[in-house]
């Protein structure tokens, strides 16, 4: 199979997610690891011939995942990353890294390995051994699963689709389970509150296993507690990686590319010596994500047999992360306003964005370029991120503020009549675009050079805007 026969039965699979209008007239699907385990089994089980870590939670799951596996390329080991979504290609979420750089899954090596892992799943649903094809992301998972067994990773880091219990990620028997911070969200598949929801993503830990954690809202922590203790599982709090208290802010050393937002760099003492952290990874809530990406990184060191793993590489696998689309401040080259970037799509991510906002000088102007997909809160969303751009407010440094919204070119968009009605409700004023393009048009047209054009609410916003970007040379 090649890579465009290989997209096309991907998209014949309909979204990953079925919710909302996209559900409409459909059986929702049922989640399990049964079909999962069928296929890898009629594929001679690829996930069993690499270690790995496995990563659950809310929000930063990427942003650990990346940094470990830059570590862990650093160390010398050749090692797999499996993440989601995509931003541009469905290729960046299957990469392997060796020499210090990370490849993605070539065009080729995408169709040949998913044309194998397709033609498997007809051939068990044929016989009856499946009762229907697997979804997209089951399809996927186990396309990088092969890819990685076929590469011989040392290593494998991989990132939770949904949840964690019954994710298809979840069939592999991790060295090292790890549970960043947990918010609502996906409330349709995992429960309404923090405790349902973390018993979900603590789905991930084994018996007898590891957890690195850090502490969170006592609700998330009864709950990943109580699954721990019923595995027996050892706990690793990643407190002992976090900076001192004082230095646990926005303050510090100016990022680069021209942005006013400083990096996170601080020094932590472990076990005696220093370890310099320097990460490009923006935001006061990013030290929670180092610190438990460094912490596992200790602790495959110390009992997993990854020796390799040295202070040095630590730092260099910090420092040299790429992670695009998290606070991702991007200049323009054709004297516009910067953009800053963020995949923020819950509202825990937006109270996070809206921290990092309070960064900026209150002079700055700033327009906010939102979309969202309907099945989140947005809502909500909007009630965090719209008042800092309300040009109608008693604050005269946002006069010169707007928003614009857009709908994605996405089956689960919220229209521009649903977000426009959210602003209305809010009264706040806002713009409206037909699409992403448009929006950004409209935004720049709006900015003056000197302030800022903030786009979020989704990573498939984040990801059609990177398109054009790029489409247009910039």
């Amino acid at each position: 199979m090649n890579y465009e026969q290989a997209l096309k039965k991907l998209a014949s699979l309909g979204p990953e997610l079925r919710v909302g209008k996209a559900a409409e007239g459909k059986q929702p699907r049922k989640f399990s690891l049964k079909h999962i385990g069928t296929l890898l089994g009629a594929l001679e089980n690829p996930e069993r011939s690499f270690p790995s870590v496995l990563i659950a939670g809310t929000n930063g799951k990427g942003s650990t995942a990346s940094t470990l596996a830059s570590i862990a390329v650093h160390a010398g080991l050749r090692t797999g990353l499996y993440t989601s979504p995509h931003l541009l290609r469905v290729n960046e979420r299957i990469r392997v890294g060796r020499d210090g750089v990370f490849s993605e899954i070539t065009d080729e090596e995408f169709g040949s390995a998913f044309g194998r892992v397709w033609d498997t799943a007809e051939a068990l649903v044929y016989d009856d051994k499946l009762p229907h094809m697997p979804s997209f992301f089951e399809l996927f998972t186990a396309t990088g699963f092969l890819y990685f067994a076929e590469q011989k990773v040392e290593l494998a880091v991989l990132e939770v689709g949904l949840g964690g219990r019954l994710d298809a990620t979840n069939i592999v028997d991790p060295l090292v389970s790890i549970i960043t911070d947990i918010g609502i969200d996906h409330t349709e598949f995992l429960g309404n509150t923090l405790g349902e929801i973390a018993r979900e993503k603590a789905g991930i830990l084994r018996e007898n296993g590891v957890l690195v954690t850090l502490s969170q809202h006592p609700e998330a922590n009864a709950a990943i507690g109580e699954m721990a203790v019923s595995r027996n599982v050892r706990g690793v709090d990643a407190a002992r990686c976090l900076p001192p208290r004082e230095l646990m802010t926005m303050g510090g050393v100016r990022a680069q590319g021209g942005s006013p937002l400083p990096r996170n760099e601080y020094d932590l003492s472990i076990e005696g010596q220093i370890i310099h952290i320097d990460s490009p990874l923006a935001g006061a809530h990013q030290q929670r994500n180092l610190a438990l990406a460094v912490a596992s990184a200790l602790e495959l060191r110390a009992n997993h047999g990854f020796g390799t793993i040295t202070n040095a590489a630590i730092e260099e696998g910090v420092r040299t992360t790429v992670w695009p689309g998290r606070l991702e401040w991007i200049v323009s080259t054709r004297g516009h306003a910067p953009l800053l970037v963020d995949v923020a799509h819950n509202p825990a991510g937006a109270w996070t964005l809206r921290a990092v906002l309070s960064q900026l000088p209150e002079s700055m102007p700033r327009t906010l370029v939102f979309g969202s997909l309907a099945d989140k809160p947005v809502e909500e969303m909007a009630k965090v991120l719209f008042p800092l751009f309300d040009a109608s407010s008693s604050d005269p440094e946002r006069a010169r503020d707007h928003i614009v919204l857009a709908p994605i070119q996405n089956v689960r968009a919220a229209s521009l009549e649903e977000m426009m009605e959210v602003a209305h409700a809010l009264e706040v004023p806002a713009h409206g675009a037909p699409h992403v393009r448009a929006a950004l048009a409209q935004a720049e047209t709006l900015t003056p050079a000197e302030g800022v054009i903030v786009v979020t609410g989704s990573a498939f916003l984040v990801g059609e805007l990177r398109a054009l970007l790029l489409e247009e040379g910039r």
